[in-house]
């Protein structure tokens, strides 16, 4: 691929980062040049953030429906899962999902409470009062 040929179509990460494309330049010596991505990668991504963005609105139905706690919200707002999640805690995972039902998240100490609150980088009051709106 030539220089002036790196594609630079618009993609979902276009303002946060750029790809190293190795091009010849005029000389017929390859040289690195940075493109913000092309057509078949920006499909890619915005379909990858539409599915996103559908799971956090299932989510956020599933919490309002009183099916799931705030924490399964707040995990897949923040773009984790549950091993990840595990990761920031130390729960195992079967606590987690424990966790996500209404009725055993009520029930949870500060001090596991605060695990969850340092994961998600809230303070223990913003996640107890959490409020999601319809």
């Amino acid at each position: 691929m030539k220089k002036n040929e790196v594609p630079q179509d618009d993609s979902a990460l276009r303002d946060f980062t750029r790809e190293v494309c190795y091009v010849k330049n005029e000389d017929g010596t390859y040289e690195t040049e940075l493109s913000s991505g092309w057509e078949a990668k920006k499909v890619a991504l915005d379909n990858a953030w539409e599915d996103i963005h559908q799971r956090i609105e299932e989510a956020k139905l599933k919490v309002l429906n009183q099916e799931k706690s705030i924490l399964y919200y707040l995990m897949e707002l923040n773009l984790m899962d549950i091993s990840v999640l595990k990761g920031y805690t130390g729960f195992f995972g079967f606590q987690i999902k424990k966790h996500f039902h209404p009725k055993h998240f009520e029930k949870l100490s500060d001090r596991k409470l605060q695990k969850y609150a340092d994961a998600f980088e809230l303070s223990l009051d913003e996640l107890k009062n959490y409020t999601l709106r319809a």
